[in-house]
């Protein structure tokens, strides 16, 4: 008889995507939950992209990922945030953030070690760091404006504390981290071999005159932080998987390490076609004015329901607060609505510690302008 199989996520059930999504799919609901658009991408891409596959760019690509492509990725950084990454160095393509940001936990963090993580967090973090022997630290970001109490963080630090996870634009807030924060988070990691895995994969989507604040921009977090970000979120492709991670050599040496036995080399045709478009900065530029539309369309369309929010700042996800509706849990009213309702929304409790209930629903607008009108009509009649 064979031992009993011991997990390394003995905790670990179906995502609230997984299980939000099924219910979507059975009751047939509108579904405004999971973080992917509904509209196509720039058939130029599309057109580049098939080029490359029949110029015969089908087989491996580089293990770090094209170098020309690295070029550009690092003029793109420059130009944004002031920071020349080596693209020789410094700079490697993964399939989506996420293989990403498991690649970079794995890399540096050891059994025992302490990664501190702001709450609520996208999901992928805690499994990433508890398989591989971390013990997570948690920090709740305060009130419904998800602000962070630095002394708090700052209480947390050990010397055991290895990592520190930080996501602006923040999904599933909304939020984003200003400088005053990241002055805050160079100040409180001054003097410390504490390293930082910064997730910007919304970084391109910013409004109402804010700015993105990435770790780039500040030396003092550069030359110790992981920078991960998505073309599959920034171009409408999600299903592509495909980004890349920036960090200084001493850091992507181990990263390399892993990435060359868990991925190897991510999709080359893919590649090609992104050196071309990253060329044209319009096709990243345009984004946060394009999705500021949407977000005020539907947040015009729904004025009149009894919900009540505050205009998210940054990503493609708008949280609603519905205090007013019902004393439901968030994970009830967010059921409730599939089945009643056929509209399906993320609850935001179960991203934050002890699954704190600020009686809040994350409605996705990287949709259709008809899709986000007929959420308003269903919206309004709640």
């Amino acid at each position: 008889m064979t031992a009993p199989l011991i997990s390394k996520l003995p905790h670990s059930q179906f995502s609230i995507f997984t299980l939000i999504g099924r219910m979507a799919r059975e009751h047939n609901a509108l579904n405004l939950s999971q973080g992917f658009p509904n509209f196509e991408t720039d058939p130029k891409l599309i057109d580049l992209a098939t080029k490359a596959m029949k110029e015969g760019a089908n087989q491996y690509a580089p293990m770090e990922g094209i170098y020309s492509l690295r070029e550009v990725i690092s003029d793109k950084i420059e130009n944004l945030y002031g920071k020349r990454y080596s693209a020789d160095k410094e700079i490697i393509m993964v399939a989506g953030a996420t293989q990403g940001i498991f690649t970079a936990i794995t890399a540096v963090v050891h059994k025992g070690d302490e990664v501190i993580i702001f709450k609520p967090a996208y999901d992928c973090y805690e499994p990433a760091i508890e398989i591989n022997g971390g013990v997570p630290v948690y920090v709740q970001m305060q009130g419904k404006d998800f602000k962070i109490d630095w002394e708090a963080f700052r209480a947390l630090i050990t010397p055991k504390t290895r990592l520190v996870i930080i996501n602006t634009p923040h999904n599933p807030s909304g939020s984003i981290l200003s400088a005053e924060d990241m002055n805050e988070l160079s100040a409180s990691l001054r003097d410390t071999n504490i390293m930082v895995l910064s997730d910007e994969v919304y970084e391109h989507m910013v409004f109402d005159g804010h700015s993105h604040e990435s770790v780039s921009k500040y030396p003092y977090l550069a030359e110790r932080s992981f920078v991960m970000a998505s073309f599959g979120k920034t171009f409408h492709v999600t299903g592509w998987k495909m980004g890349y991670c920036a960090a200084p050599a001493e850091m992507m040496k181990e990263f390399r390490k892993v990435h060359e036995f868990n991925v190897y080399a991510v999709n080359h045709p893919i590649q090609k076609a992104l050196v071309p478009y990253l060329q044209e900065a319009s096709t990243y530029l345009g984004l946060s004015p394009f999705f500021q539309r949407k977000r005020d369309l539907f947040l015009k369309a729904i004025a009149s329901s009894r919900f009540n929010c505050s205009p998210t700042r940054g990503t493609y996800f708008q949280l609603l607060d519905y205090s007013n509706i019902t004393d439901e849990a968030d994970v009830d009213f967010a059921s409730r609505l599939i089945k009643e309702k056929r509209l399906a929304s993320i609850p935001i409790s179960v991203f934050s510690v002890d699954q704190l209930d600020q009686q809040q629903l994350r409605f996705c607008f990287a949709k259709t302008d008809d899709t986000l009108l007929k959420a308003a009509e269903i919206i309004n009649s709640i």
